[in-house]
């Protein structure tokens, strides 16, 4: 697949999540109900309170600072999401006859198209605010290409969960990692990463930022 580039502007797929210390994006048990899994809520605890996040879910008041910089940075120029099915709904088979229209109600914060891979075809979910789900069934370099066309001259942002990231590490599309790292101990969980064919891949740290809650440290991904 090959990048759209403007000029010295060249659309970039970027990836951020938050990770616990032994590795994990999400805790055990995760479902519908409890989608980040059992003690997951920890890893998020850093984001909830800050302004940028607020006012993407449509709440008022919140904590500028530099978490607050770098979360508000992540989301300035993004086009299109990329994620995967457990993202969306933490499921795994067929939809339902009457399908979960995912985790964030009628008006999601993304306000760009997201492309969710799944094993499983479904109609494109449009919702308010610019969010449009189209669900893709022929892998991660289908999804990444389609992503690309309609972000435009934004970057592709690589949602989540650790599945999609490894998958798109793996194929050789993902150019920058940030890892938010927060000083937590799940024990057990969703890794960001397992014994996978992202072996040998060399990352450029180009940036750290620590705060009292969470270090920030940002990956070049070596072609």
């Amino acid at each position: 697949m090959e990048r759209t580039e403007e000029g010295s502007n060249m659309t970039r797929v970027v990836a951020d999540i938050s990770t616990s210390i032994d590795g994990f994006v999400g805790g055990p048990n995760d479902s519908r109900e409890n989608p980040l899994g059992d003690g997951g809520e920890r890893l998020h605890e850093w984001v909830y309170e800050l302004d940028s996040w607020r006012t993407a879910h449509g709440l008022e008041g919140g904590k500028t600072g530099r978490d607050d910089e770098v979360l508000a940075e992540s989301n300035e120029n993004i086009g299109a999401v990329v994620m995967g099915r457990r993202m969306f709904d933490n499921g795994e088979g067929p939809w339902e006859a009457d399908p979960y229209e995912g985790h964030w109600g009628e008006n999601p914060p993304f306000g760009v198209p997201v492309f969710v891979l799944t094993n499983h075809s479904r109609e494109p979910l449009e919702m308010k605010g610019g969010t449009t789900f189209t669900f893709v069934t022929d892998g991660i370099e289908s999804a990444v290409e389609r992503a690309t066309e309609a972000a435009g001259d934004g970057d592709i942002s690589i949602a989540g969960g650790g599945s999609t990231i490894r998958q798109c590490l793996e194929a050789g599309l993902l150019d920058e990692l940030e890892i938010h790292l927060v000083p937590v101990l799940l024990g057990d969980g969703i890794r960001l990463f397992e014994r996978s064919d992202t072996d040998g891949i060399d990352l450029e740290r180009t940036r750290v930022i620590d705060s009292a809650g969470v270090t920030h440290i940002r990956f070049h991904v070596d072609p």
